[in-house]
């Protein structure tokens, strides 16, 4: 009798473990994710410390929010701003075109920041770029 129940019982149970390929490319994927993460901060870091701030803010939460909102020249209490929905959002695109404008950059720089901080907070902490004063109080 060919039952699908027991078609089910008669597979190979093997086919589900995870293969070694798996388990290393699970483990590259981690390796970089970490990687990406510590070259982000390394760039925070090194933003703070251009703009005369203390580079260990970077690592520190909330603070970092106030440190950034202070390099940009916005009011401190508009870290609230940061931890509500949806209004976060339009936050951080006002305080990247502050952050690009602070360093002399324009808002097509800006664009990048929001869209590939991969890429674009690097390029702004370990470029020629130097920090010009907050650009929000200017």
């Amino acid at each position: 009798m060919n039952h699908p129940f027991l078609n089910l019982l008669a597979q190979d149970s093997y086919q589900d473990a995870p293969s070694a390929g798996g388990m290393i490319g699970g483990l590259l994927g981690l390796v970089l994710y970490f990687g990406i993460i510590i070259l982000l901060i390394a760039a925070m870091w090194k933003i703070f410390t251009k703009a005369g701030k203390p580079g260990w803010a970077a690592i520190v939460p909330i603070y970092n929010i106030i440190v950034l909102l202070e390099v940009v020249g916005r009011p401190a209490w508009w870290v609230i701003l940061f931890l509500i929905p949806f209004v976060n959002v339009i936050m951080a695109f006002i305080v990247m075109v502050d952050l690009a404008k602070s360093f002399g950059k324009d808002v097509a720089y800006a664009l990048g920041l929001i869209f590939l901080g991969i890429i674009f907070f690097p390029m702004l902490a370990f470029g020629s770029a130097t920090y010009r004063g907050p650009a929000a109080s200017a």
